[in-house]
């Protein structure tokens, strides 16, 4: 009988360790964010959805009434898209979304979610959280906050590194 895997170097069958802790780390990260991503993308289909527009109607749910520019969408997307337009067309013509000119600068348009989009995310509330469940349940609460701290971490380099000796 074969063991489980223990770490990533098992999971990929490589026969040598990795040349470095951070390029193990970086690997397993990356690994980890496609598993994770598969799973939301599965999801969100079955809704007729991504997870980009997904992650735009609950930032538009949460701008309220005053709902927010194409600029101001791309700087809260939680995994940048290319085309921040081009899913806002599609996320409208869905009835999802509408756009507004501001009423002090025509130039400017808002988008805001709709009734049918806030119905959505309601419809969606649920299956989102069992997902996150069966995903990341296995995880006692504070290894998850340790993950949580470790990727923000990662992701901001200049919040300091932790002092180490390289013996």
């Amino acid at each position: 009988m074969t063991e489980a895997p223990t770490s990533l170097k098992d999971e990929l069958g490589k026969r040598d360790n990795f040349a470095a802790p951070e390029q193990e780390a970086h690997l397993s990260i990356v690994r980890t964010a496609h598993m994770l991503e598969a799973a939301q993308n599965r999801l969100f289909k079955s809704f007729g959805l991504s997870m980009p527009g997904y992650n735009v109607l609950r930032i538009l749910r949460s701008a309220g009434s005053e709902g927010r520019t194409c600029s101001g969408i791309r700087d809260d997307l939680i995994a940048q898209v290319p085309d921040v337009t081009r899913l806002l067309d599609r996320l409208e013509r869905a009835g999802f979304v509408e756009r507004r000119r501001s009423s002090e600068d025509r130039r400017v348009v808002f988008a805001h979610i709709t009734e049918e989009g806030d119905r959505l995310l309601d419809r969606l509330a649920d299956p989102v959280m069992r997902l996150h469940k069966e995903l990341l349940g296995h995880m006692e609460r504070e290894e998850l906050a340790q993950l949580s701290r470790l990727l923000f971490k990662a992701r901001n380099p200049e919040s300091g590194r932790s002092p180490h000796t390289d013996n």
